[in-house]
């Protein structure tokens, strides 16, 4: 048996390794491990000195082929049954990663004697106790068989297994016994393996552009290319992918790009092995930047060198994501429609249906009408009874793409065209995605190339930028479906009123298409929307309204999550930057789409309430007029009056109102809704209460509120916002309101850390029951030492940045702190307000990711706007030293 040697490095030694077996029990197991340490370290050094893939995963498959040989012969040379070992899976095919697992089967032809029985033992003990990743099966040959029938993975298995040592005739007559003409035909075969690959897509959300990949589950993954091999082999008897050629399957070009996506994928499945030091294939962040140095990626100056690796990764898998849907459809037409061959079915000269699938009516098409690269997915969209594009086809349009130049993009049919496909009542999302996976999106809008694969390092966007362009699109399309109007009822009766849905499309396609050059995305982004909506027809109002959504496409989500939606002035001057009701229809629509696509798992119902509310009180203002906006203590009057005919139906006369209400202040009636101050009031006119009154509900839009009246005191903010976290819940927003005779009227809106408001009955009791006993003790403290911390967010680090801002007009000062967010926050900021005794009257709450993006209302001791440069200093110095804990 043979030495192994990697890259000038010697791996194993088959004399010296014969002896080791020779050895004590004892002995045998420690030279054992030493043998297997020294070969990993080996294989790592001569990778690190520039080993290639193939070489690496064949050199471990190699070396292992000749540990199990040599103890297999060792056991078992004198067995009294036919026993064969046989490699499976990854490593039947001769591909072993550095920390893959062995999977290995023993067959045997009959049910195992005692003696056997105790050689399997012996064997696979020792295997084990090595230290190596075994996955085994001991089967008989029936059920081998059996298990193959039942299992598509056991068939799958099977197909890629070698005999290492034992029985040979006994491993062909399993082969023989499970083949294509025995069981599992390719059609089959086919059929489940497609069918497997779509729930494993699903479950990964049906996007490789997830900010944690796995390579190898993930769509366009390394599974996929798998799959493409599992097919070939079963159909053509095909052991590697280049046979593929042979059978007209690949062209040269493509099985050299399937190659060079295949190790580039392997080669950083092998770093990932060795970072870890285990079997990990989950591209998580903090190998991501590992990965991004060991790659020779820098930083520059508008892209992370984590994101340069990222991006390059990210194209990688979308063009294996091609490739895969490209040899499906060549297998679906050889294996499915082999003998159902239909006539084809004229669309006009240029295309036609085959088995469902369109084609060019000939090889020339696109190079005699280079405006076919866009009207075939038009066609797409205006024949349902299509369900894909022809492998033929398919090849044709990624030869065809260099003609998609300036002169076609000038062309008045090609605009036409782009028009009416994002203009079409179905289809459009699905062939936006078509048109993004075969290049023809980035083809005819250079600038979106810039981003397609490009990821953001933070934890707030999920997706890359071209991924999450076209779940907007998507979101907006969706809004445009009857049947989902029931998900966003007033998002979509907006929809339905629009003039010209296309324009909300071409600034979602253009939102973020600017991203990574450098400068405001929204500012350069907005130029490039407003030129080509102008190219492609839109008159100058329409395409200045592209434009200034692209612009402003941020604005409604900070207004909505950073600053107080029920202040007058915070409307009145959104209102004026908004302009009109369209503008406001078509920035509410751009916004909801773009927060759901960004990050599905921070988009929740209370930003939806927000982003709602928002659009509710600004199209009362606007539909007011602008010219006079209403006095506060009008409103503050209208509150009263409107609570007052609400409570007066239960029995709450209004003289019992106006006396309950004489020490609360016109702010409290401008910041609460009247639904709030009616509920505030029934609480504190409920005699049966003690206090500290604590109450908590879920009111008619879905949110959890709590309602706190205490005696107002140092650190209360404090006590409260500890006791939250510590029962699990972050507050989205409070308001705190002192009355005249000093007591606190504490309003918090909360949710779960998953986003969600507590809805059971008996966590709400809880709720009560924990603030209440907090609030009777007010020396009790609270501990946050156990709260939970988030893996992702200890790869990412934010600079802190504080913000004061004198509000003209307020008793308050504005304190906005952008920092990285964590367990316990809210407290650690509230303990900093203690230090330097300053009172909290409003605080909003919101996270993008990793970062925490919290404002606060507050004054000084004397209920005063913090004007003084050494209180604002001070207060400064105390939120550093506590943030850094």
């Amino acid at each position: 048996m043979p030495d192994i040697t990697l890259h000038n490095t010697h791996i194993f030694d088959a004399k010296k390794f014969q002896q080791t077996l020779t050895a004590e029990p004892g002995q045998l197991l420690s030279l054992l491990r030493q043998t297997i340490e020294h070969a990993q370290t080996a294989i790592q050094h001569a990778f690190e000195e520039g080993a290639d893939t193939l070489e690496t995963v064949t050199a471990r498959a190699q070396f292992i082929d000749q540990v199990l040989i040599h103890i297999f012969d060792h056991y078992f040379s004198d067995c009294d049954q036919a026993v064969s070992l046989i490699a499976v899976g990854g490593y039947g095919r001769s591909e072993l990663h550095p920390a893959s697992d062995i999977d290995l089967m023993l067959l045997l032809q009959d049910t195992e004697t005692d003696q056997t029985r105790h050689k399997l033992e012996q064997f696979l003990m020792l295997l084990w106790d090595s230290g190596l990743e075994i996955g085994h099966s001991v089967r008989t040959l029936k059920e081998c068989v059996d298990e193959a029938r039942k299992d598509i993975t056991v068939i799958t298995n099977l197909m890629e297994s070698r005999i290492l040592s034992g029985d040979a005739f006994l491993f062909n007559r399993m082969l023989e016994a499970t083949g294509p003409d025995k069981i599992w035909n390719s059609r089959e075969f086919f059929e489940a393996k497609l069918e497997e690959q779509t729930l494993r897509h699903r479950k990964f959300g049906d996007t490789a552009y997830n900010l944690e990949p796995n390579i190898k589950e993930n769509p366009g993954g390394l599974r996929d290319l798998q799959m493409i091999g599992w097919v070939a082999k079963r159909h053509f008897g095909t052991r590697i992918l280049s046979e593929l050629v042979t059978h007209n399957f690949l062209s040269q070009a493509e099985y050299e790009t399937l190659s060079e996506c295949q190790a580039y994928l392997w080669k950083i499945r092998i770093h990932l092995h060795f970072i870890t030091n285990r079997h990990e294939d989950r591209l998580i962040f903090d190998f991501q930047k590992q990965l991004a140095q060991i790659f020779g990626y820098e930083d520059g100056e508008n892209n992370l060198a984590i994101e340069q690796f990222m991006q390059k990764y990210y194209r990688t898998v979308m063009e294996l994501e091609r490739l895969n849907e490209l040899l499906l459809q060549l297998f679906r037409q050889e294996i499915l429609y082999t003998d159902t061959d239909e006539d084809a079915i004229t669309i006009n000269r240029r295309f036609h249906i085959i088995n469902g699938n369109i084609a060019a009516c000939h090889e020339n098409v696109f190079s005699e009408h280079p405006s076919s690269l866009l009207e075939i997915f038009l066609l797409l969209e205006l024949h349902p009874e299509i369900f894909g594009v022809h492998a033929q086809t398919i090849r044709l349009i990624r030869e065809n793409r260099h003609l998609i130049d300036d002169g076609f993009r000038a062309s008045h049919i090609a605009r036409q065209l782009f028009i009416d496909i994002i203009t079409q009542p179905r289809g459009v999302t699905h062939e936006l995605r078509r048109m993004n996976r075969y290049g023809i999106l980035a083809a005819y809008i250079p600038a979106f190339d810039k981003i397609v694969g490009r990821m953001q390092y933070d934890l707030f966007h999920t997706y890359t930028v071209d991924q999450h362009t076209l779940f907007v699109v998507r979101n907006m399309r969706r809004l445009s479906v009857p049947g989902f109007a029931h998900e966003y009822p007033l998002a979509s009766g907006i929809f339905h009123h629009l003039k010209k849905p296309e324009l909300l499309y071409l600034a979602g396609l253009f939102h973020d298409i600017a991203k990574g050059r450098g400068g405001n995305h929204a500012d350069l982004g907005a130029i490039d929307a407003e030129e080509f909506s102008t190219r492609h027809g839109r008159s100058a109002k329409d395409s200045q309204l592209v434009g200034w959504l692209v612009k402003n496409h941020l604005l409604m989500s900070m207004v909505a999550q950073r600053k107080d939606i029920s202040d007058p002035e915070v409307i009145y001057n959104f209102a004026k930057e908004v302009e009109t009701l369209t503008q406001l229809d078509y920035l509410y629509l751009l916004t909801l789409c773009d927060m759901r696509a960004t990050n599905p798992k921070q988009w929740n119902s209370w930003k939806d309430n927000l982003l709602s509310e928002l659009y509710h009180r600004t199209a009362t203002a606007l539909k007011a007029g602008l010219d006079s906006p209403t006095q506060r203590n009008i409103i503050s009057h209208e509150a009263r009056t409107s609570v007052s005919r609400m409570l007066e139906k239960q029995g709450i006369v209004s003289d019992v109102l106006n006396k309950l209400w004489a020490n609360f202040s016109d702010d409290y009636f401008i910041y609460h809704t009247a639904d709030e101050i009616s509920w505030h009031s029934q609480i504190l006119l409920d005699k049966k209460l003690k206090h500290p009154k604590v109450q908590a509900r879920i009111n008619l839009r879905g949110e959890a509120e709590i309602f706190i009246y205490t005696r107002e005191r140092a650190g209360l903010f404090f006590s409260i916002a500890s006791t939250l976290e510590q029962l699990g819940l972050n507050i989205a927003d409070a308001k705190i309101n002192i009355t005249n005779d000093n007591y606190a009227l504490n309003s918090f809106k909360v949710l779960e850390h998953s986003g969600c408001s507590p809805e059971e009955a008996w966590r709400i009791t809880e709720i009560i029951e924990k603030l209440s006993a907090c609030l009777s003790d007010s020396g009790s403290t609270v501990s946050l030492e156990n709260l939970h911390r988030n893996r992702a967010q200890k790869s990412f680090n934010v600079k802190t940045k504080i913000r004061f801002e004198q509000l003209i007009g307020k008793d308050v000062t504005l304190l906005n702190i952008t920092t990285k967010d964590r367990p316990g926050l809210l407290a650690s900021i509230a303990q900093a307000f203690i230090d330097c005794d300053i009172h909290t009257h409003h605080a909003k709450i919101s996270t993008a990711g990793e970062k925490a993006l919290d404002s606060f209302h507050i004054t000084d001791r004397n209920n005063a706007p913090l004007l003084d440069d050494d209180t604002i200093k001070n207060l400064r110095t105390a939120l550093l030293r506590r943030l850094k804990h």
